[in-house]
């Protein structure tokens, strides 16, 4: 598995370079790399069908516990494959929608990065490791919502995505972390049976609030449902890919993969419960103002991942089986609708579902193909959907206390849902043709083959459930649940109550579809209290930081660098001058004062320096005077036998004054930029920056300063760092992860550097 992830990624850096070569074929060529990755999961889909479990693991940061862990169950083979299915199809069919995009390369190295990355989220079993994939799919959907960055709204919509899910990322992360602290270990596996040590800990509350809010805010829960409407600004491909069947599935897949874990509590089922509800009825009533036909099928994503959660939240043994159809059923129907949204907006020039109609006619395939799709999504026989808002309905039925309100709940929501349905799937190809501002005409092979199959596999799905899914459905409830739920999926259930709801929806949101207009009449003038949008509290957060912002900068970042080094001296001198205060009654200081004349001569000399150079009017003097200064500190480190110190400090003295003495001629004449006061003022912080060190070295040296991390450091330096200077080695082996992280800092702000440099758009157009 980790040879798989990482041809993936080595397979998206060399996108570019290939889809510069082949341009025209790119697509075909792009297909190899999700078509591989799934053949190569389906290699091993026997193997878990049987019960087993693959599993791989690789010593990454073994003193922290945190290993390359790789499991490929039935959960995880699941999602697996309905990321590198429905990759496949997204890879072609973009091959040819992004065709005469100029950065269409770096779009499928985006899009590559991505599939991988979300392909290590749900096979990691290590909670940090899926971490840092949890993150990588933030940072590239962040790209790819942002690739039209030409556009305002494009660059404001992939800040919002990132900023939400970048944030219940960082709680995902503590949460993990907590957990840690109540199992001992980051590995999945070994947390499965400690549900009751989990539960019972006095963390378990502060575990499973961090924890949601990861998953509620990458799967676009009610409150925090807002930003996937507005990530419609996305190409159609990252729409159908990310936003349809995979990235905000990683919430639920978190929430599934961690239940049999940490769930089973009132806290876990009730949260999932009421947040899955709101989430299903809320959005999908949110579809009843939207025109565009993206944003009609973003709010019904979100309405069936509102239900996907409560499924989980209900936790029965049926609930997860519609838990398992219905994430099927969707995965494959809303992939299709999304790149039919595509196929219209591509071949007509318009997403506005007003100006859409007749067009049957001019693309014979794409209308088959999306009404397939669209009785699959509006729950018809014998599609997969049918069976999935069947088992749907049976789950909820079975609750006795929420049964009815949540039934009716579900049946308001998947009547909305038919109505989106019917809006996206059947009116841009029926009725009245209407004037497009392009000249409709069938769209290319390319984007056509992807939807046509998937939309196909609904219908496949549908008529042999046994054959498709029931197989795969015992072991992923095996990971949600501990236990075989032994339910058949069959198509027809008979005559019942559930088959009345389904027909009673189905009738609902044709009346639906039929007032639209009226009820979007009432509604126009009706705007909903800022306080009851949580787009407006983010709103106001991100007003608010910014406002902050601008009055930190105010304050602090004036200009002038000398106010900057007093904030930072006094800021560092007030907090170690009370932590000095604090053990001043548990330790002594003695001075040695007992000196040697070259001592006290350096001394001397540093002190006549510094004078000079504070003092002088002549700059060749003070840069004379910095110089003597810095080389007497050197013949200290010599003294005291850190030679190495030494030459460095030599090095940059001496290239310090070279550099002062070459640009003296452009350097402007001394001015006097301060008054006497505050002179005063900068002396007193200088003194006591000059104490404080004092105090300090005069503490460090009245007590024996020897630990066992110096006795470990001196003895392993030779065998394990082989190296005799053992500062280097701290810095290059014991400490790698920091001098790693000192040079990330330092790339980036190269690059940062270099963005600032180079031309802007009209700069590089002038001859």
């Amino acid at each position: 598995m980790s040879i798989l992830l990482a041809i993936g990624f080595l397979a998206s850096a060399i996108a570019p370079l290939l889809h510069r070569r082949f341009r025209e074929n790119f697509g075909w060529i792009a297909l190899i790399f999700p078509l591989s990755m799934f053949l190569g999961l389906l290699w091993h889909y026997p193997t878990v069908a049987g019960g087993m479990v693959v599993r791989e693991s690789i010593p990454w940061v073994a003193s922290l516990g945190v290993n390359l862990s790789f499991a490929l169950d039935g959960l995880s083979l699941t999602f697996a494959m309905i990321i590198t299915l429905i990759g496949a199809a997204v890879f072609l069919y973009a091959g040819a929608y992004m065709k005469e995009y100029p950065d269409a390369g770096r779009f499928f190295l985006y899009i590559g990065v991505f599939m991988t990355s979300m392909l290590g989220l749900v096979l990691s079993a290590n909670t940090i490791l899926l971490f840092i994939f949890w993150e990588l799919t933030s940072i590239s959907s962040f790209l790819l919502i942002g690739f039209n960055h030409q556009r305002e709204s494009s660059r404001k919509s992939a800040i919002q995505a990132l900023l939400v899910t970048g944030g219940g990322g960082l709680a995902l992360l503590a949460g993990f972390i907590l957990l840690r602290e109540v199992t001992g270990s980051f590995e999945i596996a070994d947390m499965y049976d400690m549900n009751a040590l989990i539960t019972a800990h006095p963390l378990y509350p502060a575990i499973v609030v961090l924890m949601l809010l990861g998953a509620f805010t990458k799967s676009a829960q009610f409150p925090f449902h807002f930003w996937l409407p507005n990530a419609m600004e996305a190409p159609t491909p990252v729409s159908a890919y990310l936003h349809s069947a995979t990235m905000v599935k990683a919430g639920i897949y978190l929430v599934a993969r961690m239940n049999h874990e940490i769930g089973g509590t009132p806290l876990w089922q009730d949260t999932l419960l009421a947040t899955g509800a709101a989430t299903m009825l809320f959005t999908s009533v949110l579809a009843l103002g939207a025109t565009d036909l993206k944003k009609l099928l973003a709010y019904s994503t979100l309405s069936v991942l509102g239900t996907l959660m409560l499924l989980l939240g209900i936790g029965s043994p049926l609930a997860i089986k519609a838990f398992f159809i219905y994430l099927i059923a969707h995965s494959l129907y809303k992939g299709t609708l999304f790149l039919v949204a595509g196929t219209l907006d591509h071949e007509t020039g318009t997403r506005d579902v007003r100006r859409l109609g007749g067009l049957r006619r001019a693309m014979p395939i794409t209308a088959a193909t999306a009404a397939l799709a669209s009785f699959s999504m509006m729950g018809v026989i014998p599609l997969v959907g049918f069976i999935g808002k069947e088992t749907v309905y049976k789950s909820i039925l079975e609750l006795d206390t929420w049964g009815i309100p949540l039934i009716a709940a579900a049946v308001t929501a998947n009547a909305f849902i038919v109505m989106v349905t019917l809006l996206v799937g059947f009116r841009p190809f029926w009725g009245k043709a209407r004037a497009t501002p392009k000249h409709p005409h069938e769209a290319p092979l390319k984007m056509l083959l992807g939807p046509g199959l998937l939309a196909v596999l609904g219908l496949l799905f549908g008529l042999f459930p046994d054959l498709f899914i029931s197989t795969l459905l015992d072991q992923s409830a095996l990971s949600i649940l501990s236990e075989k739920i032994g339910l058949k999926i069959t198509l027809w259930h008979g005559v019942n109550m559930v088959l009345f709801l389904s027909l009673a929806t189905l009738l609902a949101g044709g009346v639906a579809y039929r007032l639209r207009n009226a009820l979007q009449e009432r509604l126009d003038g009706f705007r909903a209290p800022a306080l009851m949008k949580p787009s407006s509290w983010y709103e106001a957060l991100v007003g608010g930081m910014l406002k902050s912002a601008r009055l930190q900068t105010a304050l602090l970042q004036n200009g002038y660098l000398r106010n900057y080094i007093q904030i930072v001296l006094i800021t560092a001198l007030s907090a170690a001058a009370y932590a000095l205060y604090q053990a001043a009654d548990r330790v002594r200081i003695v001075p040695d004062v007992s000196i040697t004349f070259y001592e006290a001569a350096l001394g001397i000399i540093i002190i006549v320096a510094t004078w000079m150079l504070v003092t002088s009017q002549s700059r060749l003097k003070s840069i004379v005077a910095l110089g003597v200064v810095g080389f007497s500190i050197g013949i200290i480190f010599v003294i005291y036998g850190a030679p190495d110190v030494a030459l460095t400090t030599f090095a940059i003295e001496t290239l310090n004054v070279i550099l002062f003495v070459l640009v003296l001629y452009r350097l402007p004449k001394f001015v006097s930029l301060s008054s006497t006061s505050n002179r005063i003022r900068d002396a007193i912080i200088a003194g006591s920056a000059g104490l404080f060190m004092t105090m300090t070295i005069l503490l460090a040296t009245s007590f024996d300063l020897s630990s066992k991390l110096k006795e470990y450091y001196a003895a392993a330096s030779v065998p394990e760092g082989r190296g005799r200077n053992i500062v280097n080695v701290i810095l290059v082996d014991f400490r790698a992860i920091d001098t790693l992280g000192e040079i990330t800092v330092l790339a980036i702000a190269a690059l940062g550097v270099l963005a600032l440099l180079k031309p802007g758009p009209e700069e590089g157009r002038r001859p």
